[in-house]
């Protein structure tokens, strides 16, 4: 049996496949066995997504990200040292994107119409073993610091771009990110007005509190959360709290659950905890979409966006989550909870689906 189509609003695949030098149309077990004894990064042969096992795991589309931060001289976060060197970087991302859409593992959707015809064939008639469907892509931009005049961001969407986070982990150009104060600055509140105009989607993933609400007062365009829990559930600044996912839910937001196990359980020690120690499994997202259906008083506010393979692997998932493909098992679990099939389809893609189709009208 075919499993539900997936949606997953964000993937870093270009920047796997550019800072970490993986390519992302090897299988999980060649990419796996490629990085066995790196010792740059922990999450080295622990690997979880790939064209293949997105297939397999029928996600047909997603929203794919551009990265790069600008860091000031005195700065400790990584990243560069001007924003035209973060431009170029977005650039040699974007022509990434390019050459798979040139071998046929990508097609870009940018419309209504693009977007339709792409669920028309994710959604009919399962292929044959030895057809290989594109993956629809969203283009979007993770952080704005590259954004180095308005200008820039015009030739962004021209190039596709249709959703945009302000801002990133600390202090940016624009505002202030996950483990930082502070509002919006005058140029991020430029940013939002040239959104609006282009129509261009706002991200509230990684916006500080005081930027959040910042954001949401100054911004009247769509407004989306691509990878956020619940900080209910999770007791750290970088999930929202139930104020801010009200506020979110009256907007019309959807919002994308996450599979970072340090956003997904209390009392999580970056680089110290495992997932063993909680005896974390997938069955715990399902607390998260719980609590947001509960707020919201219906099942239309809640998606997937996993992030899975930004920043870490295995390490830093729940234990039975391997593979991007293993999201197929929350179908069981959301129904042994009561979720209608209708209700599960809408988590999986259909929340997402109508709220760029409604956007995109």
């Amino acid at each position: 049996m075919t499993p539900r189509l997936i949606f997953d609003v964000h993937l870093d695949l270009a920047w796997n496949a550019i800072e970490y030098n993986r390519d992302q149309r090897w299988t999980q077990e060649r990419l796996r066995r490629r990085e066995i004894g790196m010792t740059d990064h922990v999450f080295r042969s622990r690997s979880t997504v790939c064209f293949p096992e997105m297939r397999r795991g029928n996600v047909g589309l997603c929203v794919a990200t551009q990265l790069a931060r600008y860091v000031p001289y005195f700065g400790r976060l990584p990243g560069f040292a001007s924003p035209e060197q973060a431009w170029a970087e977005t650039q040699g991302q974007l022509a990434w994107y390019r050459e798979m859409e040139g071998c046929g593992e990508l097609v870009q959707i940018r419309n209504r119409t693009q977007l339709d015809a792409h669920l028309a064939t994710w959604l009919g008639e399962a292929p044959s073993s030895a057809t290989k469907r594109p993956i629809g892509y969203i283009l979007s931009l993770e952080g704005a610091d590259s954004i180095v005049s308005m200008k820039h961001l015009e030739r962004s969407y021209a190039d596709g771009l249709r959703a945009l986070g302000p801002v990133h982990y600390g202090p940016g150009v624009y505002g202030h990110g996950t483990d930082d104060e502070g509002p919006l600055t005058a140029r991020g509140h430029e940013l939002l007005r040239e959104m609006e105009r282009l129509g261009i989607i706002l991200d509230a993933t990684h916006l500080c509190d005081e930027s959040f609400w910042d954001a949401l007062d100054h911004f009247h365009g769509p407004v989306w959360a691509s990878h956020s829990n619940c900080r209910a559930l999770a007791n750290w600044n970088r999930q929202f709290t139930d104020a801010q996912l009200k506020a979110l839910i009256e907007r019309g937001a959807v919002i994308g659950m996450a599979m970072d196990a340090i956003m997904m359980v209390h009392g999580w020690a970056h680089l110290r905890s495992k997932p063993q120690d909680f005896g974390l499994k997938l069955e715990k997202i399902c607390d998260h979409i719980d609590h947001i259906c509960q707020l919201a008083g219906n099942t239309r506010h809640v998606g997937i966006g996993t992030d899975l393979d930004g920043g870490y692997g295995t390490e830093q998932t729940p234990m039975d989550v391997d593979s991007i493909a293993d999201l197929a098992n929350l179908d069981g679990l959301l129904s042994a909870r009561g979720y209608k099939p209708a209700d599960i389809e809408g988590i999986f893609h259909g929340n997402f689906v109508r709220f760029l189709r409604t956007n995109w009208a």
